[in-house]
This record gives C-alpha cells, structure tokens and sequence, in this order.
C-alpha cells in the first residue's frame, strides 16, 4: 500500500528526479480527459498508469450519455466518437419503464452504445498531441503533500524508482484507489450486489434491441455488442451469490440470462469469463490540500443507468478549467474548492438514482413488485417527473449552486447555441471562458481574461465557462 507523509515545512525531496505542473494517477476515461486538457492549455502533465495499457476486454463502460458527448464536443471529439457505436434514443431501463431521450434539449438526443475503450483511445490520442508525458507500468508508491506542492514516489514494473515533484495531484485510478488510501481517506458505504457475473460471448440469434435489459423472478441480466461480434454479458441471480474467487463457465451465463431474458440468444465461444460486485461507496471529500480524487476513485455505485463513466468525465471537465486557470494565475487556488462543492453533491446524486433503480430491478417481494408498479407508472405518465429523470441519467438536467441573488441561470448548464460566430461547443474548443452578448445588452463589470466573445440574437447576455456551465447572466433593460 503506498505511504503519504505530510510536510507542511515544505522541504524538498534531494531526490527529486523530474517535475510536472499535474501528476494525474490513473489512465482510464477521467485521467485520459483531464490530462489532456490540462496539456492543451500548456501545462506539463505526466500520467501514471499501473497497467502495461488500457485493455478493451477490461470495460465494463458502454452508455455515452448526452451530456458526457457534449463535453466530447467541446473537444471535438464527439462526432468521432459517434462513429464507433450504435444509438439509441430510447432508455428502457427495466420491464415497462422507458424514457424517450429524443426529447432532450440537447444537440445529442441519445445514448451511444460503445466501449469504454473507444473513448480511452481518442481520448489518448488527444492527450499525446497535446504533450501528456505518459508513464505506463508505473505505480505510486508514496505520496508526501506539502503545503506548497505534491511529491509522488513511482516504481516501474522491472523495479525501478523515481520521484515526481508537482504543484497538484489528481487521482483517477479506480475504485480501488492507491491515491485514496495514501491519503487515508474513508470511502464509505456498502456492496450492493454480489457475484455480478461478466462474458463476452458470440451470439448465433440477435436481440431485438442494442441494449437488452431486463429482470424476471430472481435474475437480471443486461448484454450489449461490442461492435466486433462480440456482445458483453452482465448478469445475477439472487438464488446463486457465490465468492468473486469462484471459477464461472457459460453454462452458468446462459443459466441467468434464459431467467431473465426468457431466451440465452445461442451464446457461445466466450473469450472472457469473471465475476465482480457493485458496491455504493463515496469519498467525503474530493480535495486534500493539493490531492483531488475524481471518477470511481470518488464515488462508485451500481450500474444501473450506465451512469459511472460519464460522471467520472464530468468530473474531469469540472476540475481541469480550474486546475488550468489557477496554474496560469489567472484564478485564486481557492477556486479548486469549487471542485469538490460542484460535484460531491452530483456524485451523491448518482448513488441515489442508480441505487434506486438497481432496487427496483431486484424487487422481489409482493411489496416491492408493487411499489416498482406505481413508480414506472409515474415515471412513464408524469412528464415533469419524467422530464426530471432523463436530465439526471442524461446529465443534461445536473446544475450547480449559484450564489444568492444571482440570475436564474447561473450555474446551469448550457446547450449548444448557434451564434453569429459559430456553434458554442465549438469556440468551447479553446478552453476558455465565452462571452455571449446580446445587441446592447448588459456586459460583466469583471471579464475573466482571454475571455471569448461571441453575440446572439437574444436580449440576454451570458458569461459562460469553460466546462459549458453558466457563470453570469443578465438580461437587457435590467
């Protein structure tokens, strides 16, 4: 287990053998994003990353919610990405409930069905022509905070050592966080599911729908292509929770699935069998001093809604803009506080929802059949309740705090916008804050610098931050 030592005298390590403006631990989805942005905005940043590399046969990821692909967007990515899978613009999550996700305000009124490892791989390709320093088969081993920088100790698979000076450290290296527990920080809460099995199998029959879903008796089973022939299988049955260690064949898969599904769709050739478990845990604080934690390794929850990854994303395109405007002294280091305010609560959020439905999935006595039975039916004949659900899962519907006597927007997220200079999410691209003015319309006593402009044909003007968000707004004649 990796050590951290504090040192608020901030002595220097002797040893020291390189530096970095950012340390990020962990080289999945939020690292990936995160890194790169922090290199596009020309900051030295070196990854470490435990494995050899990413391995594909590894994603448990394959929902690309609507606003996970506008933050995409924002670094052009999303259309590319687009490309490698399959959408959907209906959510079903469980027996009868449904959510029509076309009536998104959004450019992407969808979910995207495709890997995990098809947003690593674009998301590493822009992170190394940004400049990322990229330290595969290294693991930390120590981390000592100081009050004016971070010093990570890292060992190479072949036993090498070195030590990384840097002003901050971001871990995002899972639920099983080498940087949480150097910290010692709690990451309290439960396992909510046991003997979760996983295969990646060929089918001989397809399914009706890209993302089948769907529970009956004492099983669920969840299964979606890969875009290779291959098709993920998740799975569980309440009458055979076993320990993680106990070998699993396909016999046991199609067992679950043909429970759940009515039909195993002629699975064979599996070229991945295990099993894991779902746990709802969260880490109390986002921020140590000069250490962030984002995605599993602060928060973790079930998968139902497919929602893990995309906060961790979200959570990188929170912190990276501040990280950047603090390093380039363009914002106070007390503007990295936000971080946690923002998103401790939209993490909190997820565990909620995603425990919900998990719950409502795993409903098995008369009960709680029945109260599953009132809850779809709201859900399905409520639009405001609707309505409220897809921006969660979405995403597009999460707003931040805004403080007291603001204008209603402040803190809201933004859709993309068509201005006389281009599609917002486009001038987004450059990692600064845009200004959107209306004709003679009121202007910010304080503009954030490098600020881009860009106007509108709205009597409303807005500032807008970097990750999308709303910063200030007001309204003409006001």
């Amino acid at each position: 287990m990796p050590t951290s030592k504090e040192d608020p005298d901030a002595a220097r390590a002797s040893d020291t053998t390189g530096s970095a403006d950012v340390i990020v631990v962990g080289a999945g989805p939020a690292g990936l994003l995160l890194a790169g942005d922090l290199a596009a905005a020309g900051l030295r940043v070196t990854l470490v990353e435990r494995r050899a590399h990413t391995a594909g046969n590894l994603t448990r990821a394959f929902a690309v919610h609507a606003r996970t692909l506008e933050v995409l967007d924002a670094r052009g990515l999303a259309d590319e990405l687009l490309e490698t899978g399959r959408t959907l613009t209906r959510l079903r999550m469980f027996g009868n409930l449904s959510l029509d996700l076309a009536r998104l305000r959004s450019r992407f009124p969808l979910v995207l069905i495709t890997p995990q490892y098809e947003i690593e791989r674009l998301l590493e390709r822009r992170a190394r022509t940004a400049g990322v320093e990229f330290r595969y088969d290294t693991e930390l081993v120590g981390l000592t905070a100081r009050t004016t920088s971070v010093t990570a100790e890292l060992r190479t698979a072949d036993g090498t050592t070195a030590v990384l000076d840097a002003p901050y450290l971001v871990g995002t290296d899972g639920v099983h966080s080498t940087v949480r527990d150097a910290l010692g920080l709690p990451f309290p809460g439960e396992s909510v599911i046991k003997s979760i099995v996983l295969a990646d199998v060929r089918l001989r029959e397809e399914p009706d729908s890209v993302l089948t879903v769907g529970g009956r008796g004492d099983a669920f089973t969840f299964m979606v292509p890969f875009g290779d022939g291959y098709h993920r299988v998740m799975g569980w049955d309440r009458n055979h929770e076993v320990p993680e260690s106990d070998p699993l064949d396909l016999d046991e898969v199609r067992h679950i699935t043909r429970t759940a599904l009515g039909d195993d769709f002629g699975m064979h050739d599996p070229r991945f069998l295990s099993r894991f478990h779902s746990d709802e845990r969260q880490v109390p604080a986002y921020r140590s001093g000069r250490v962030f934690l984002a995605g599993d390794a602060a928060h973790v929850h079930s998968p139902a809604g497919g929602q893990g990854m995309n906060t961790g994303l979200q959570d990188a395109a929170n912190l990276s803009w501040k990280l950047a405007a603090v390093l380039r002294g363009r914002a106070e280091d007390t503007l990295l506080d936000t971080y946690h305010d923002e998103r401790h609560p939209v993490g909190a959020m997820v565990l909620r929802s995603s425990g919900a439905l998990i719950r409502m999935a795993m409903a098995h006595t008369p009960l709680q059949r029945a109260g599953r039975a009132v809850a779809t039916r709201l859900f399905n004949t409520l639009r405001p309740v609707t309505s409220r659900a897809m921006g969660m899962i979405s995403g597009i519907g999460i707003a931040y705090g805004s403080p007291r006597g603001s204008h209603p927007l402040v803190g809201r997220r933004v859709p993309d916008l068509a201005l006389a200079e281009g599609r917002l999410y486009e001038l987004l691209r450059k990692g600064e804050y845009v200004l959107v003015a209306a004709a003679d319309g009121p202007l910010p006593t304080d503009i954030p610098p490098h600020t881009v402009r860009a106007h509108w044909a709205r009597r409303s003007s807005l500032l807008i931050r970097p990750d999308g968000y709303v910063a200030w707004a007001a309204d003409a004649g006001k």
